[in-house]
């Protein structure tokens, strides 16, 4: 069980931040077939770990959903930031006005994916006990550290 957590934690988050910063450059179905393939991987892998009874399970999945839909709107800055961040490596240096506009979105990313976080834990505590809801965090987290490492060794140092 150990080993398929940790290959189908790896293979969502290579792909979770990867898919919005392609899909800028990319308006076909196959892009959406493969957002669609990672939320029913990362669904399950969140569903096996979990060990919800029908109850917590009916008052988990809608607040899982909509905090996804939410983490979305961040996936979706990141790849913003990641196409804005390679065009001005591209050119040489980057301008300073350019590197704080960067800089100060990924902060005001980082503290909205916080609040996120932050609310939807207050959310999930009403539904479950405070274990189960550390557990479903740890597993986001895990997800999103290893999207976040992934993208920290492929994104080069500016200069």
């Amino acid at each position: 069980m150990k080993a398929v957590f940790q290959k189908l934690l790896v293979g969502l988050a290579i792909m979770m931040f990867a898919m919005p910063a392609i899909a800028l450059g990319a308006g076909n179905t196959d892009m959406e077939l493969l957002a669609e393939k990672v939320k029913a991987d990362k669904k399950l892998l969140v569903g096996v770990n979990m060990s919800l009874t029908n109850e917590e399970a009916r008052d988990f999945w809608p607040l899982y959903e909509a905090y996804q839909k939410e983490l979305q709107t961040v996936n979706r800055e990141i790849g913003r930031l990641i196409v804005e961040f390679a065009e001005a490596y591209a050119k040489g240096p980057i301008p300073n006005e350019t590197a704080k506009q960067i800089r100060n979105d990924v902060l005001a990313l980082e503290e909205k994916e916080l609040q996120i976080k932050r609310t939807n834990a207050d959310k999930m505590d009403k539904v479950l006990p405070a274990w189960k809801v550390m557990r479903y965090m740890q597993i986001e987290s895990k997800v999103r550290a290893v999207i976040k490492f992934e993208l920290a060794r492929q994104i080069p140092l500016t200069y």
